[in-house]
């Protein structure tokens, strides 16, 4: 089993523009997942489609593994940033967004602000921020395995593993893709 990091788009009725939402699913592969984006959206009425996706086997010097449900916990969670910021002159919000690895809140905040984006993305009254706080304020901890849909929190449990491994990357599509078509 494979987890996937999936950033889906949509006009839902009523909306002007394109909307941005991630999901987080396991799965063999990306079409298996397809009924579980659609029921995670359903505002969007099944029109949805993929701007990117990623198979996430490492992140932040961890091999990512999916296993069968455990109460086994790693000592280190997997955890979802987005980061908002702001360039001066430019009439939008930037957004970059981050998988990191820790053992403690403390740990992933301290990490996150030590990124080029949150040191660089803001100016005076337009001070880089942490949207949404995945995993990062405490009133509002989430870790990838609490955001994951209900059957495959009940089912599986991603466990983190330091890694020596050299090359790091996941797999990953970009462009926009129709779920229906995968």
């Amino acid at each position: 089993m494979k987890l996937f990091y999936i950033i889906l788009g949509a006009t839902p009725t009523g909306r002007n523009i394109e909307q941005h939402d991630v999901f987080f699913g396991i799965a063999e592969n990306l079409k298996e997942l397809v009924p579980h984006m659609k029921d995670f959206w359903k505002e969007a009425d099944g029109k949805i489609h993929i701007d990117c996706y990623q198979e996430v086997r490492f992140a932040d010097g961890y091999e990512v593994k999916i296993v069968e449900k455990t109460d086994a916990i790693s000592e280190n969670q997997l955890y979802f940033i987005n980061l908002g910021g702001y360039k001066k002159g430019y009439f939008e919000e930037f957004h970059e967004q981050h998988l990191m690895a820790g053992s403690s809140m403390g740990e992933v905040v301290k990490k996150v602000k030590e990124t080029e984006f949150y040191k660089t993305m803001g100016f005076e009254n337009a001070v880089s921020h942490i949207d949404d706080k995945h995993g990062v304020d405490i009133d509002d901890i989430f870790n990838v395995n609490d955001i994951l849909p209900q059957a495959m929190k009940e089912k599986y449990s991603i466990i983190l593993e330091r890694s020596d491994e050299k090359n790091q990357e996941n797999p990953m599509g970009l462009g926009y893709l129709k779920i229906d078509k995968i």
